[in-house]
């Protein structure tokens, strides 16, 4: 082993490897013709083999230090990894494969230092190629002693693992960026579920106050049900964002006449409109509006239009609202004359929480959504829709474009819900459960109002011991009760009234379709979202039986 520990350490040594078939060759040319064939030395035979083994290797850089850490041999593969050739790097100090911090630091003394004390060290982390690049390295120290026990040097074996460095980086961020997502997403989702609760009662007090018509204040009314729906519209916003970036918000598509979602936009911005003195003009071209498309989703892109193009322009404006068809698509217009788009900001236009700017006081107020939504919620339906200004107070003008619909079938075309309950609704027992009080008490006192039976209670023991004296056709739960949540209360309510055809409803601040697939599997009859419009909540009680 001493002349293998030579060999491998000899600065003399070739620096470029000898090909192992001409070592062979060498050894059966020591046979001469005729002749007895030669003792062979096969310790020294395995010795050259070994070294040549070394020296070809190409994925490896493999090389052996003095004991003071200067380099002594050099194979092919730190010439291929490390960029340096044998006679530029034999003799240096091997520090110099080392970032500037890692030197500062002390690590190539601690390496040597840990393998002379160990018998072997190894690290992870960058090293220097003769260009000045770095590559992730996996480094291995092991001291070399002859017979008596003296150091004589080390054997340093280095790998390039950039490309698995890489990928697990690029995992990692990945995994980061998901976990973030889902924090993103669960915020958005607690955010609107602690919105919606405190607008409950709200809501309901309002409906309450004119379904009673007692108000001696309708001004005070307006204002309240303007702020309250703005703020709706902020919440679904911050839901519908979430949703379209993971990608589930679904279509409900089917052949519609586009005059429906337009009428039903024009209500929604209507108070709006009224309010700053707008002037509107709609122009729908006769028997080209059928398109397939979700009523809904649509009907939120023209409401987020108009309430756009009324924020933007100045009282007593003019806003412009066009339907015609056009090369297999219907053409939807919206143009005001209103404050106009900056040409810097028109390529960011439909950006999330992009806003041009708003004089300081952010007159027009809300978080730069809606314009986003408008492009999301048009391009799933396979649409485009493109902005155009022609600058700071000469108006905006956008355009959608809608692939045109098949016709509609040979039947009436308008179904517009004439009455989901009867004028004089049927009494129905109702049990409301809701842990915050204003929510309950206001809800129990309109559906009272509206000549139902109600009892409400404030959590899931209350309401079980209600049963002993009233049985109810309908019950409206919270889900987020303390103790006893709504799916088990649900659950208990059904094994207490066996047969009695209980309707149960859940009412709750969260809507996802998550939250809605886990109350169905609940037994749960429907699930409202708050706040709930009475209608709605009519329309889920309605078909109890009693």
């Amino acid at each position: 082993m001493k002349a293998l520990h030579h060999d491998l350490t000899d600065p003399g040594a070739p620096p470029h490897p000898v090909p192992l078939d001409q070592a062979r060759r060498a050894h059966r040319d020591r046979e001469l013709p005729g002749q007895a064939a030669p003792v062979v030395d096969r310790d020294a035979d395995s010795e050259e083999l070994f070294r040549l083994l070394v020296a070809n290797v190409r994925d490896y850089a493999i090389f052996m230090l003095d004991p003071g850490g200067r380099i002594a041999t050099w194979n092919i593969g730190a010439e291929r990894i490390k960029r340096y050739r044998a006679e530029d790097i034999i003799g240096r100090h091997f520090s110099v494969f080392y970032p500037d911090e890692d030197v500062r630091a002390g690590k190539c003394e601690i390496g040597l230092a840990t393998a002379a004390r160990d018998g072997r060290f190894e690290d992870e982390g960058w090293r220097l190629r003769s260009d000045g690049s770095r590559f992730w390295a996996n480094v291995v120290i092991t001291a070399i002693r002859d017979a008596s026990g003296s150091l004589i040097g080390f054997a340093k074996v280095t790998r390039d693992l950039t490309e698995r460095k890489r990928s697990e980086d690029e995992r990692t961020a990945r995994l980061a960026a998901e976990q973030a997502n889902r924090t993103k997403d669960e915020f958005l989702a607690l955010l609107g579920h602690e919105l919606r609760n405190p607008l409950a009662p709200i809501v309901t007090a309002l409906q309450l106050i004119k379904l009673r018509g007692d108000t001696p204040s309708p001004r005070e009314v307006r204002v309240l049900e303007r702020q309250v729906q703005q703020l709706l519209h902020l919440v679904d916003d911050l839901l519908d964002v979430s949703r379209i970036a993971r990608g589930k918000l679904e279509l409900k598509s089917q052949v519609i006449d586009l005059r429906g979602p337009i009428s039903r936009a024009i209500e929604i911005a209507s108070p709006l409109i009224e309010h700053k003195r707008h002037h509107l003009d709609v122009q729908v071209a006769p028997h080209t509006t059928m398109i397939d498309g979700d009523e809904a989703r649509l009907t939120q892109v023209f409401a987020n239009l108009l309430t756009n193009a009324a924020k933007y322009t100045d009282p007593g404006g003019h806003i412009g609202l066009r339907v015609w068809p056009a090369d297999g698509e219907v053409v939807i217009e919206v143009r005001d004359d209103g404050i106009g788009i900056d040409r810097d900001l028109l390529p960011r236009l439909f950006d999330p929480f992009v806003q041009g700017a708003q004089n300081g006081e952010r007159a027009a107020g809300g978080l730069g959504l809606g314009l986003g939504l408008v492009r999301s919620l048009v391009e799933l339906h396979g649409g485009r829709v493109e902005a155009h200004s022609a600058g700071p107070r000469l108006g905006s003008t956008f355009t959608v474009r809608l692939p045109a619909g098949s016709p509609p079938p040979s039947r009436a075309t308008s179904r517009q819900i004439a009455a989901a309950f009867p004028t004089e609704p049927a009494t129905r027992r109702i049990l409301v459960v809701d842990d915050n009080e204003d929510a309950r008490g206001l809800l129990a006192d309109i559906l009272s109002q509206l000549g139902h039976d109600v009892r409400a209670v404030g959590d899931g023991p209350q309401a079980l011991a209600m049963l002993r004296e009233f049985t109810p056709d309908v019950a409206v739960l919270d889900i987020g009760l303390p103790g006893m949540d709504g799916y088990e209360l649900a659950a208990q309510l059904h094994r207490a009234l066996p047969g009695s055809g209980v309707r149960v409803i859940a009412l709750s601040g969260y809507g996802q379709a998550s939250d809605r697939a886990r109350s169905e599997a609940a037994g749960f009859a429907g699930h409202l979202v708050k706040p709930v419009e009475v209608r709605r909540l009519l329309e889920a009680i309605a078909p109890a039986a009693r």
